[in-house]
């Protein structure tokens, strides 16, 4: 194997090292030193967040599931009929439900914010997985071709040594076939 990533980039990338960028280099380098390059990404986000981000990604997790979809629906079910049935003469919040309204506009004014926070998080996350990706996709597309380099190699030195075979299989034939000759004419 090259022993620089100079060569390694031009063998393998068809780039010159000043060229690649720092994913690429990391990759090399870790091809050089025979390291692995993947590693789990999930534990450099979570270390770095906080704890409002991580509120936020709870508050768009429980927001965004069927619980919580069915429990707001059971919710409005008895606000309503509470409203309209139960508390005809005392009701807090009489039809057209004003008070209601306003409850509403407020979990859905901070409950959007709080999911698009949460949403540019796991889109940053995505990025990161990406990079990664690529990282630990082309690593393994050069250890691939590192591969493939010393099976030609491997085959390459099998040929050579059955040629060569062959010629002195050819050349013991030979000598047999002379013997043979030289004994066919004698009386």
């Amino acid at each position: 194997m090259n022993k620089t990533i100079e060569e390694l980039a031009n063998r393998w990338l068809k780039r010159k090292p000043d060229g690649l960028s720092a994913p690429e280099n990391r990759v090399l380098q870790s091809t050089l030193e025979r390291t692995t390059i993947s590693k789990d990404t999930n534990k450099a986000v979570a270390f770095h967040q906080t704890f409002g981000d991580r509120l936020a990604d709870t508050i768009a997790r429980i927001g965004g599931s069927w619980s919580f979809i069915l429990t707001f629906i059971a919710f409005l079910i008895l606000w309503t009929a509470g409203n309209v049935w139960l508390l005809t003469r005392d009701a807090f919040d009489p039809y057209p439900f004003i008070f209601l309204n306003l409850v509403l506009s407020m979990v859905a004014a901070l409950q959007a914010p709080v999911i698009m926070m949460a949403q540019n998080r796991q889109t940053e996350r995505d990025r990161i997985d990406a990079a990664h990706d690529y990282e630990v996709n082309l690593k393994a597309e050069i250890e691939i071709m590192a591969l493939h380099e010393k099976l030609d190699e491997l085959r390459h030195s099998q040929i050579i040594g059955m040629r060569d075979e062959i010629a002195r299989l050819a050349e013991q034939v030979k000598r047999i076939d002379e013997i043979l000759s030289k004994q066919r004419t004698r009386p």
